[in-house]
């Protein structure tokens, strides 16, 4: 797959402090990529400078084959985390002035706009000033003014601050829309159950430095630890345990089962397979939960975080 941003070697750098130190990223075209990292890691840092709000010390941004210039910002959307919407301007009349910003005809624009207000169902607050609307009204149209133009590439910065669960999850789907329609996205967020949900690919941030990066299913690979949660309804757990011991590493388990069943954590040593465990525990008793502990986004990111400090 090509990739519709390469970032090379960038080093930012404020007086003293090293905001980026020679960070690379290749993002895939028609993807969410998720760009994480702790709160002073350099994401932001990195997203302004994609959106030419700071310059690099150093290194290159390619966008789509081209070196970025200031013309790529009407093929770019950012939703930064600090909405910048103007309070006392009507919506109508805003959306309006920040889509010919982007290079929007008014007669487009209004075109536009009436799609993405019915889409929503908040036709009805075209007159109403931004400082009338409850935050996560603001949002809606801050998603809309971020979108309408129909860039190449999307950046969103904790999208679905201010949402109530309904309407993240509305986003959420509008944000998959539109990659399936051929946008790439950058995602920022501290939300790593939306990371789960919706990132091809992700890169993680820290002090400065990239300490990971590639498509999530393949980091969730290299951190598997073989270990799975099993559940057994047996006569007899406390031997069960003891001989299970002699074989394979258990641990304590904090999941539940609707009964007395015995459960556990067992990590599978080498040499010994998952069916060695099956076969062992099926002719102990009857098998009622047997599930591998696929490492989730927030472990990944806890793990790394912290072998990295």
């Amino acid at each position: 797959m090509k990739n519709l941003l390469e970032i090379n070697n960038v080093v930012k750098r404020y007086g003293d402090y090293t905001a980026l130190n020679n960070v690379s990223l290749a993002i895939p075209k028609g993807s969410v990529y998720g760009l994480l990292g702790p709160n002073g890691a350099g994401k932001t840092s990195l997203i302004r400078i994609i959106n030419q709000i700071t310059m690099a010390d150093s290194g290159s941004v390619i966008l789509d084959g081209e070196k970025l210039a200031p013309h790529h910002t009407a093929q770019i959307g950012y939703l930064p985390e600090e909405r910048g919407l103007y309070k006392s301007m009507k919506v109508g009349e805003q959306a309006l002035y920040l889509a010919q910003l982007k290079g929007l005809s008014k007669s487009e624009a209004k075109k536009r706009l009436k799609y993405w207000f019915e889409k929503f169902d908040i036709s009805a607050w075209w007159n109403k000033k931004i400082e009338e609307l409850s935050k996560g009204m603001a949002q809606k149209v801050q998603f809309i003014v971020t979108v309408m133009h129909n860039p190449k590439l999307l950046i969103f910065d904790e999208p679905f601050s201010g949402f109530d669960p309904i309407n993240a999850q509305l986003i959420a789907k509008e944000i998959l829309q539109l990659r399936d329609e051929g946008a790439t996205i950058i995602f920022s967020t501290h939300r790593m159950e939306s990371v789960e949900e919706m990132c091809d690919e992700i890169a993680l941030i820290d002090k400065s430095n990239k300490i990971l990066d590639g498509k999530l299913d393949d980091i969730k690979r290299q951190f598997r630890t073989n270990t799975f949660q099993v559940g057994l309804n047996t006569q007899n757990p406390l031997e069960v345990e003891r001989i299970l011991k002699e074989s394979f590493k258990v641990y304590p388990s904090d999941f539940k089962l609707l009964n007395d069943s015995l459960t556990l954590n067992v990590k599978i040593p080498t040499g010994k397979t998952a069916n060695e465990l099956l076969s062992f525990l099926t002719n102990r008793g009857e098998v009622q939960h047997f599930v591998e502990l696929i490492p989730s986004a927030n472990d990944i990111f806890i793990q790394a975080i912290n072998k990295n400090n």
